[in-house]
């Protein structure tokens, strides 16, 4: 047999050979890791929940998910164990600095109370609304109301008074009624 012919099957079995490698240390890393839990243990869960190790059993840990309640979680199911100070930070909220905006005067420039209180600003100013191209429904309402002329009552009321009628008729036996 040629070498040329082999040297396909040679290939693909290198690298079958190394992708089951790469597979089955990080299998061997996440069992040691779970193996690494101790109670008080902060972990964050394969579906994304963050917990606190309380029991750890053979095949099983006993999580409490908030205080007061605890929940029993396959070892399989813990997807990585945290170290306490960014536990904690998940836990508490964000880092020291970061500041998260409560509204959105933040966004353009204007202050919260600029915003609030004064609804005369020129436009320009830093308080005023920012356009997004749809109208308001009270301003699309005030238009439509404007180019349509306004019809009369009366046709609705007949219709209303029609559909009474058919159904007399129907209560007193009449043609329609079944």
């Amino acid at each position: 047999m040629n070498i040329m012919t082999l040297l396909p099957f040679i290939v693909l079995i290198g690298a079958m050979f190394l992708m089951t490698r790469s597979a089955k240390k990080k299998q061997q890393a996440a069992v040691q890791m779970r193996n690494e839990m101790q109670p008080g243990t902060g972990v964050r869960t394969i579906g994304g929940m963050y917990a606190t190790v309380k029991e750890i059993h053979d095949d099983s840990v006993l999580l409490e998910v908030a205080p007061g309640v605890h929940a029993l979680y396959a070892k399989n199911a813990v997807g990585a164990v945290l170290p306490d100070d960014e536990y904690n930070r998940i836990i508490d909220g964000a880092e020291k600095g970061t500041v998260v905006p409560d509204d959105v005067s933040s966004l353009t420039g204007a202050s919260a109370v600029n915003a609030a209180d004064d609804d005369t600003t020129e436009k320009g100013d830093a308080g005023e609304k920012i356009d997004l191209g749809k109208e308001a429904p009270a301003e699309k309402a005030a238009e439509a109301d404007a180019d349509e002329p306004k019809a009369d009552a009366a046709p609705a009321e007949d219709a209303d008074a029609k559909a009474a009628e058919a159904k007399d008729a129907k209560k007193d036996g009449g043609a329609d009624a079944k």
